[in-house]
């Protein structure tokens, strides 16, 4: 059980939900809301409904569903480089590192029972899904400039800097750090939804084969 504090900018919320016992319960339905319904579908009114509230006090929080959207995947990206750093502590070895980010990026999606308003799973799925629809918009680059994707950045970040400790001479390592990330979530869509796109099969939530894919694609790619 890992008890931390996920910290988000601030341009992303009017009010912190974290510190807040509604705050929390708009972060927790949320999330229920829009694995259930698709984010298209997902309106601050269904949620209002759902926490026995009023839409006014979800504005009190979020602007709109958008900067909610970002917040949740913002969230997600943090507490994977949280696992990351907190998994290869002290660890000198950059294979056995690298491997352990490979697994992490498949299998964040494990509930942390010290953080009971966020489902990882559920999130998990979000990513998954809908996470592209965070910064594929027209407003990405103003939104950038207000540090909308920095816990993104840092994960990326964090993933090249071990493809450098483990081949210094790799010239594409935030290419590839992004890539790995990006091809975690779509094959795992893919075999869900479009299985012709992928060769990889996830079957009854078993990510085994994802895992073996990054390794192979990593590995290969920036192997001395």
């Amino acid at each position: 059980m890992i008890a931390i504090q996920i910290k988000l900018n601030d341009h992303l919320y009017l009010r912190d939900p974290q510190q807040t016992k509604l705050g929390k319960r708009i972060i927790q339905y949320t999330i229920e809301l829009i694995e259930e319904l698709g984010f298209e579908k997902f309106t601050f009114k269904k949620l209002a409904t759902k926490i026995n509230s009023t839409e006014a006090s979800v504005y009190r929080y979020f602007e709109n569903k958008h900067k909610l959207l970002i917040y949740l995947v913002s969230w997600y990206w943090e507490w994977m480089k949280f696992q990351i750093d907190y998994n290869t502590m002290n660890m000198e070895d950059p294979e056995r590192k690298l491997r352990i980010i490979l697994s992490v990026l498949v299998e964040s999606s494990r509930k942390n029972p010290a953080i009971e308003y966020v489902n990882e799973n559920l999130l998990h799925k979000i990513v998954v899904a809908e996470s592209t629809k965070a910064y594929h918009t027209k407003l990405v680059d103003s939104e950038d400039e207000e540090g909308f994707f920095a816990n993104y950045k840092s994960l990326c970040n964090r993933i090249s800097q071990v493809v450098l400790e483990y081949n210094a001479d790799y010239p594409y390592p935030n290419s590839l750090a992004s890539t790995l990330v990006e091809m975690a979530n779509n094959n795992i869509y893919f075999a869900e939804h479009l299985p012709e796109l992928t060769d990889i099969q996830v079957e009854k939530g078993n990510l085994q084969q994802v895992k073996e894919l990054l390794e192979h694609f990593a590995f290969n790619a920036i192997r001395k």
